[in-house]
């Protein structure tokens, strides 16, 4: 067993501003010790069945020798996945790979130095790849700990059983499209995009909610071409929570990233086209790669499509159908779709209410890069408030405007993105609420918003057909508004 002391040569309290926080510096010390008291972590095994209703996954995993965990993930029977498309090897392949990335919710209670898989062995590349996917991907989680620590001293990954099957070369169809669907903006407009192209498109949903829900009924997409997730956390992960144990930010959309692969393979579709912005790659904490984002990153993206065309599944076109553009330029398509307005939700904090919390950076955001384009009443309406009159959310209105010292730990735009649209909304009207009071409007020209909402970044993974219809949506657009 690789087990010193120079696991922790490296790890060291961060002396940035933020750890002279005191409950930051406690935490940073019950990282250490936790990784005394638990020096390991192993992903003991995975399992399949196949019932009448649905595909039954779970996964094994156990902290040194004290508490196992048993998560899994359902994913119920639709005419549309055909299961004996994949024989035993290549069903093998991608549940053990799920079982990989689920695996981060689970390691990070404790950190344990040592991480071994029993299950297959993994080669170089693949440890390497784990490796930088755990350490940017939990990039959050160690700086609100106060921890810096070297990717190679983070984990060390020991991997014995049989070798992993070989990638699966299935035939996928062109024409026919999966898109991850959250309920928010992003995802309406990817929707919507290509529902009205001649693709046939897939909704695919991880715990349906309702706004969930909204969304595909809203563009017009019938249950029976919904592919639908269901994912079980195992609940003694959370009683350790609750008794001390690390807890933070993990790389959701990489586990989405590996669902989506898995049930494309299993519906014999070759695109899954997901929503994520180019803003997406700005860095949470400037000067520095943690971001928030960081598995919606295009570095994510480029290094996914990497890894599953070597050793999942080599006809699979994952990528971000909206990468070209910035959250601005998606805000602004967003507001062509009315029937979408009163539904849609991006709020985490009143997900499960499914109501907006109006406190929130992601609702402040939410506001703001929408108000150029929707009238203010309406956004109101929305809300159930004017967020810019809210006096508690001025730390909140610093960091998104770039005038504190980092950007929120959430899912929203660049500073750059939220001041282009405070002044295109603001600088000519009479409004003066709370939060732009000392807030230094400035004016920008038609021509020069014009050419905010007409730039296409070319850092993308999209083909020919689909950069077509993102561009012919732009010029629509560009048609019917006065931009």
């Amino acid at each position: 067993m690789f087990i010193t002391k120079n696991v922790y040569f490296y790890i060291k309290i961060d002396n940035k501003k933020h750890t002279k926080n005191l409950k930051v510096r406690q935490r940073y010390q019950e990282f250490v010790r936790l990784r005394l008291d638990y020096p390991t972590f192993e992903y003991l095994s995975y399992d399949h069945h196949l019932s009448d209703e649905e595909l039954q996954i779970r996964f094994a995993f156990r902290l040194s020798e004290d508490y196992t965990f048993y998560p899994q993930l359902f994913i119920p029977k639709n005419d549309h996945l055909k299961w004996d498309r994949l024989d035993r090897d290549a069903l093998n392949n991608f549940v053990f790979h799920l079982g990989m990335v689920e695996l981060i919710s689970y390691w990070k209670l404790a950190c344990s130095p040592v991480v071994i898989i029993h299950p297959h062995q993994l080669n170089a590349q693949q440890v390497a790849w784990w490796k930088k996917l755990y350490f940017h991907g939990l990039g959050e989680f160690l700086y609100l700990n106060g921890i810096v620590v070297e990717s190679d001293a983070l984990m060390h990954i020991q991997s014995q059983g049989e070798p992993l099957p070989t990638n699966a070369h299935l035939t996928l169809d062109s024409n026919k499209v999966i898109v991850p669907v959250g309920g928010g903006k992003d995802s309406v407009v990817t929707l919507e995009l290509l529902q009205a192209s001649d693709l046939e498109v897939f909704p695919l949903v991880v715990n349906m909610n309702p706004a969930m829900e909204r969304t595909i009924n809203n563009a017009g997409i019938s249950s029976d071409h919904v592919l639908r997730i269901q994912r079980k956390l195992d609940p003694l992960m959370l009683e350790l929570n609750d008794k001390g144990f690390l807890n933070g930010h993990t790389p959701f959309s990489a586990l989405l990233a590996f669902v989506s692969v898995l049930v494309a393979s299993a519906a014999g579709v070759r695109h899954i086209a997901l929503s994520n912005e180019n803003s997406a790659n700005e860095s949470t904490v400037p000067e520095t790669k943690i971001n928030h984002q960081y598995s919606k990153s295009f570095e994510f993206e480029s290094d996914f499509r990497w890894f599953i065309h070597h050793f999942v599944d080599s006809q699979i076109n994952y990528f971000s159908f909206l990468r070209p553009l910035s959250e601005l330029q998606i805000a602004w398509l967003f507001s062509g779709f009315e029937s979408h307005l009163a539904t849609f939700r991006s709020c985490n904090v009143g997900s499960k209410s499914d109501t907006w919390c109006g406190a929130c950076p992601k609702c402040l955001f939410t506001y703001i890069i929408l108000s150029p384009f929707i009238p203010l009443n309406k956004l109101r309406a929305v809300f159930n408030k004017d967020l810019l009159e809210e006096s508690g959310l001025k730390n909140t209105f610093l960091e998104l405007t770039g005038r504190a010292d980092i950007k929120p730990f959430e899912c929203v735009g660049t500073p750059a993105e939220v001041n282009q649209a405070l002044n295109q909304a603001f600088y000519t009207t009479n409004a003066n609420p709370v939060l732009l009071r000392d807030y230094p409007l400035a004016k920008s020209t038609e021509k020069d918003f014009q050419a905010l909402l007409r730039l296409f970044n070319d850092e993308h993974a999209l083909d020919s057909r689909f950069v077509s219809i993102l561009k012919n949506a732009l010029d629509v657009r560009i048609t019917k508004s006065n931009y």
